[in-house]
């Protein structure tokens, strides 16, 4: 989970940006600027911590598990965030309507469901079946469609497989195979095959991003982002500060990118590898850093205990006002483009 915040917090004031921009703008230099030199989250963050309170409460009932998730993108919808895909607001006002969870999915080959995925995939390191219907069962609260299905598994399949022996020097290979089994669409399979390639010939991230079309900056569509994401996780296995500045650099959507590369990275790594000085610049409240390690420490007690525990609860009447504070930077940040350098 603070890897996920980690990720989306520092690309956020970067997306939709292309390369050359960023590089105009920043040189390259990638810390946290949302506001005074902090970091704040996106749904990205948001939505995997409603994915982990739901573990909390359901995690043996993937019916109830939908059930619970769905309840809590109603209220976050509800809440006004800022920058909400039109996937998932098309989603939960399906769900506000009257639509059951079973049927509130729209059409979308988007990355939305990807970006929840890796908390499920580490959670179920051990339990291939349950990670995989309960991060279908999350996938299609919101989106319908095979490649944001893919993307999700993909996701949650990189998470299980950096956890289930971290001490273990990755093999790209056998991850690649791995997600080769995920579907046997065409798109899917040579997207891999380019992964394995590219790795073969020691490409840079922004190479890859470019050789599959991605010129101007990754684009929201879930088959973009989740192998970028997937590449400079293999490309940079040891370090995530090299692996996550290279994949920011390609620009487009840059917190989702950010923010799945950080979830699966994390699961590795763990929360004492991640850079200290990111970390301690992130500033966000209720949906704080101490919050997410309550709810990382519960699930782990949880696992090892093999009996639900329930979720961690905090002060959610502040969100309304966080929100439109957090929209009010995210205008002020669009304001800023308006000028040079262009």
């Amino acid at each position: 989970m603070l890897g996920t915040a980690l990720g989306d917090a520092l690309g956020l004031p970067a997306e939709n940006l292309s390369p050359q921009k960023i590089r105009k703008r920043w040189g390259g230099k990638w810390r946290m600027r949302f506001a005074f030199g902090r970091g704040m989250m996106s749904d990205d963050t948001e939505h995997t911590l409603f994915v982990a309170q739901a573990l909390l409460d359901h995690p043996d009932d993937v019916e109830a598990f939908q059930r619970s998730l769905a309840w809590k993108l109603r209220w976050w919808f509800a809440g006004l965030p800022a920058g909400v895909g039109l996937a998932t607001a098309r989603a939960c006002l399906k769900l506000w309507v009257g639509f059951p969870h079973s049927r509130s999915a729209v059409r979308s080959a988007g990355s939305g469901a990807a970006m929840r995925s890796a908390i499920i995939g580490a959670y179920f390191a051990l339990s291939p079946e349950k990670r995989q219907t309960f991060t279908l069962a999350s996938t299609r609260l919101t989106h319908r469609g095979w490649q944001a299905e893919v993307a999700a598994l993909a996701v949650a399949e990189a998470a299980a497989f950096a956890c289930v022996d971290p001490q273990t020097p990755l093999r790209p290979t056998k991850l690649i195979s791995i997600l080769a089994q995920l579907s046997d669409e065409p798109e899917w399979l040579a997207l891999l095959s380019r992964i394995d390639s590219s790795l073969r010939s020691k490409a840079s991230v922004a190479d890859f991003a470019r050789g599959i079309g991605l010129e101007n900056g990754i684009t929201g569509y879930a088959l973009h982002v989740v192998p970028v994401a997937l590449y400079a996780r293999l490309r940079h296995p040891d370090d995530f500060r090299q692996a996550l500045c290279q994949a920011l650099d390609c620009g487009g959507d840059t917190d989702t990118v950010g923010a799945i590369l950080g979830g699966i990275f994390g699961a590795r790594a763990g929360a004492s590898e991640l850079p200290k000085e990111w970390t301690a610049k992130l500033c966000d409240w209720p949906r704080s850093v101490s919050l997410m390690i309550r709810i990382g420490d519960r699930l782990a007690q949880q696992r090892q205990e093999g009996r639900a525990l329930g979720k961690v609860p905090y002060f959610w009447p502040v969100l309304i006002p966080r929100n439109l504070c957090f929209l009010a930077v995210v205008l002020c940040h669009g304001l800023r483009r308006l000028a040079p350098p262009y």
